[in-house]
């Protein structure tokens, strides 16, 4: 399978990861729709790539909506006559812990209560049920061969104040050995599914933080420095072009790894 002439989906595409996802799928010769919350993002990726020659359509949807995976899904097919690529790169944060103690009495003074779950669970676990469901759907139906990748996190280990973003984040890394062993019950042969687990990216909110904070996070990264969004996006190009991918789940962390303390 090729980039080139291929139809791809990326939800989030209006940022982050999924901005350099759908521009470097652009830049290789696919078309691509980018699928976002925020329709100013969309607009502003569309005529990006459009500018460099692109081809692309945006279009605003809730991840978390049957109705409106179903919708871009079918905006894809009806744009650009099939689908071939879907990546599920929509995700939200929102870290706490399960329990905060009063530091005087040492009783629970606060939990983290279902606002912080439940949007979490939604838009990173079901929303890229969604995506894949609904686009192996219509790849199944259209007899186009397809790539199927969900977003994980190296934090699928188990972070501390991110239960739930690091239980999303396991369920997405396992997802594609199930989904593979579903289509090998069901014979379908023709598509893959893979999950990619980045480390400490090049995004908004890391670039943006505090950046004595951001040293002592880098120095647990053997190269030293933040992974590029667009080598994520390479990363997927590969998969893409690789059939021998498949199954499984990719950390591209440049090296995050915590060796202090370790005698030389």
């Amino acid at each position: 399978m090729q980039i080139k002439d291929s139809v791809a989906i990326v939800t989030g595409g209006g940022n982050g990861i999924g901005e350099a996802v759908a521009k470097y799928f652009a830049k290789n010769g696919a078309k691509v729709a980018v699928v976002d919350m925020s329709q100013k993002d969309i607009d502003r990726v569309v005529a990006q790539i459009k500018e460099m020659g692109g081809q692309a359509i945006g279009v605003q949807a809730n991840v978390t909506s049957e109705a409106e995976t179903a919708k871009f899904v079918k905006a894809t097919v009806d744009a650009f006559g099939k689908v071939n690529i879907a990546v599920s790169c929509a995700g939200i944060i929102r870290d706490g812990t399960m329990l905060t103690l009063d530091k005087d009495t040492g009783k629970v003074a606060k939990k983290m209560g279902l606002d912080k779950w439940q949007p979490v669970l939604d838009v990173n676990l079901t929303g890229t049920f969604l995506t894949i469901r609904d686009s192996a759907e219509a790849m199944v139906n259209g007899g186009w061969p397809g790539l199927l990748v969900a977003i994980s996190s190296v934090n699928k280990i188990g972070q501390v104040g991110q239960l739930n973003y690091s239980s999303t984040k396991v369920a997405d890394a396992l997802l594609p050995k199930i989904v593979i062993g579903e289509f090998m019950m069901r014979g379908i042969k023709n598509i893959r599914c893979v999950s990619i687990a980045p480390g400490y990216t090049a995004t908004p909110m890391l670039t943006g933080m505090n950046q004595d904070a951001l040293k002592a996070i880098l120095a647990d990264v053997h190269l030293g420095r933040l992974v590029e969004p667009n080598e994520i996006a390479q990363t997927i190009g590969f998969c893409v072009e690789n059939e021998a991918i498949n199954a499984t789940c990719i950390e591209v962390t440049g090296g995050l790894c915590h060796a202090k303390g370790i005698a030389k």
